[in-house]
């Protein structure tokens, strides 16, 4: 049955008067003079009127907390509860009486079916409800604390989803809703560190690229130290001079260099020997894909005891895999032979090389290093030289960055390792062996600029960096462009990419004529590889960015000088040498490019990993 005209209805919580009543229709005044058209069963009646106006429901006066006691626990209707709260059922009795169902501290249901609570429902929901008033003083306390530049620690709980959000493990925070702040890492970021639950040292990115940052696990660390040398024969190199030459503080060697009667030995840590296709720590090495090399430490690819016990030059004498190859008068090598071998190797760095490098045997390596490079280049090498920076964080957060000049010692190492590289593609392809080729293809358009980098510019150099197109692992060989090599395998640093060591449980199985990976076990491989790879090369750029600004949060009168390398419509393209780092500018006035320009400091956006420079 319809309400009837001028009846009071509930509608959406509201009272109104029926204005007119048809079958199918109702019109309605709200309280706000408003009429509008609903369906009868849009409302529920509330009182048969006549109701004139809202206004004629002024507020009642009455007792609904000793009707609720005559009636807990039972069944009621509207009339009834309006006559024992307010001693009589008039439209505004009745709406009252609603209110108090509508509450739903004493009633609940409908205008045509109430249920009084019983007392111990009653004390339940009270102590819900003084729970919920609690939580939010406890909160608008927490968001007067945020907007004051300050927590404490019972403000951990709010927290706990601004973290996760920041470090990757969720999707969304609860409290930057309710602050009416963006759901975005980025934003979690700003607040933790406004806040002081994050210092500018605290760097998000491994985590939030799910890059494992823990050290190996115990079961694998313990089948690591279970490991043996396989018993073979290992040809004795001991008397040769192998020369280890890696960066200041490298913690794990894994590549040695010697000269015997004008041949070239390239020793590599014969990590093979004890990681075998698919045992424990394979598996954990496959996983990490690679060593994390962040500012603030290394995350190590595989067992620190390994490590210890296979990096060439951390003891007396260490197992290699050695390749011996004969140099050609035009830059060419053949590659004799590769055998399991013992070395004993002398370690320095880089910038003691380059002391030696008029020195024998410095000298001649040098000389075979120069030849090779020749020869890439005429076969169309792409010799990129920007600048580069190491980064360095130390325990107290306080960081450096030191330039890395461009070395003849780097180099030389450098070209050793990329004919090691090339000789064990050349023998994969001729020997039909399953390996992770390394590929990458022409420049997709580099129109304009010269073939020949040698004296050009940085901002001719810039360009030629972008037009350059990844390097892809495949089990198909493939000309590497970059490298100006028709064929090229990683493999000279298995303590540190899982792919090269990968190479040597290859090289090894032909070298006993054992069996090989077939296709698909390496392709396999090289996916979960080279997935994981990507995250770590992100976490490390990521990262170094991070450190860079926490640098020069260190240093806000920080200067420096800019290299313009590329125009935009209306900015410049500036590359600051120092820290490697680029940064536009707008251009007033008009730059030349590889112009150079004084820049300061002028602010920087940690969380964002942007930072804003002035032309001083």
């Amino acid at each position: 049955m319809n309400p009837s005209v001028d009846s009071l209805v509930l509608y959406k919580g509201q009272p109104a008067v029926v204005r007119q009543a048809a079958a199918k229709k109702l019109t309605i005044e709200l309280a706000g003079g408003e009429r509008v058209s609903v369906r009868p069963k849009d409302v529920a009646l509330l009182h048969p009127g006549p109701v004139a106006h809202l206004r004629q429901l002024p507020p009642a006066i009455g007792d609904p907390l000793t009707a609720w006691e005559l009636l807990q626990g039972q069944a009621t209707t509207l009339p009834e509860l309006a006559e024992l709260s307010f001693g009589s059922y008039t439209p505004a009795t009745a709406w009252a009486a609603w209110t108090v169902v509508a509450d739903g501290l004493y009633f609940i249901g409908d205008p045509e079916a109430i249920t009084a609570h019983t007392a111990e429902e009653v004390a339940k929901i009270q102590a819900a409800r003084e729970a919920k008033a609690a939580d939010e003083r406890d909160w608008d306390a927490f968001a007067t604390r945020v907007a004051d530049g300050r927590v404490v620690l019972e403000d951990e709980r709010y927290l706990a989803d601004v973290i996760a959000l920041a470090v990757g493990r969720a999707e969304a925070s609860r409290t930057l809703r309710r602050l009416g702040r963006p759901q975005t890492p980025e934003s979690a970021h700003t607040l933790l560190l406004s806040v002081g639950r994050w210092q500018p040292a605290d760097n998000p990115y491994p985590a939030r690229l799910a890059v494992p940052t823990e050290p190996v696990a115990d079961t694998i660390v313990a089948a690591a130290q279970q490991a043996q040398l396989p018993d073979e024969t290992r040809r004795d190199l001991t008397h040769l001079l192998a020369l280890a030459i890696d960066d200041e503080g490298s913690s794990d060697p894994d590549d040695a260099l010697s000269l015997d009667e004008g041949r070239l030995w390239v020793h590599v840590a014969d990590v093979a020997a004890l990681v075998t296709p698919d045992d424990a720590v394979d598996r954990e090495a496959r996983g990490r894909s690679a060593n994390l090399y962040l500012p603030d430490g290394t995350i190590h690819m595989l067992p620190e005891e390994l490590t210890a016990r296979l990096a060439l030059g951390l003891q007396p004498v260490s197992p290699a895999l050695s390749l011996l190859l004969a140099p050609q008068p035009d830059g060419d090598f053949e590659l004799l032979e590769i055998v399991a071998s013992w070395v004993r190797v002398t370690r320095l760095s880089y910038e003691q090389a380059e002391t030696l490098l008029d020195e024998s045997p410095y000298d001649a390596l040098a000389a075979v290093a120069a030849a090779n490079r020749a020869r890439r280049i005429a076969n169309g090498a792409v010799e990129i030289d920007l600048p580069e920076v190491k980064i360095k964080a130390a325990l107290d957060g306080m960081v450096t960055i030191r330039p890395l000049p461009s070395l003849g010692s780097r180099a030389l190492v450098r070209e050793a390792m990329l004919m090691a590289g090339e000789a064990v593609g050349r023998l994969a392809m001729a020997q039909n062996i399953p390996l992770a080729f390394t590929a990458q293809d022409s420049p997709q358009s580099d129109d304009g600029l010269p073939a020949d980098l040698t004296g050009a510019g940085m901002s001719i150099m810039w360009a030629k960096r972008r037009s350059m197109q990844r390097s892809r692992p495949s089990t198909a060989p493939g000309r590497h462009a970059g490298l100006g090599l028709d064929v090229y395998v990683q493999a000279t640093s298995p303590l540190r990419r899982y792919l090269d060591l990968l190479a040597h449980q290859q090289l090894r199985a032909h070298l006993r004529g054992a069996p090989l990976l077939d296709t698909a076990a390496v392709t396999l491989r090289i996916g979960t590889a080279d997935a994981v790879a990507g995250a770590v090369r992100a976490a490390e750029r990521q990262s170094n960015q991070h450190w860079t600004l926490v640098y020069l949060l260190q240093h806000p009168d920080w200067q420096g000088e800019g290299v313009v390398v590329e125009q935009k419509q209306g900015r410049d393209v500036v590359v600051i040498p120092a820290l490697a780092w680029e940064t536009e500018l707008y251009r007033r006035p008009s730059r030349p490019l590889d112009s150079v320009v004084t820049l300061a400091v002028e602010s920087v956006d940690l969380p964002n990993r942007t930072a804003r420079f002035r032309v001083v």
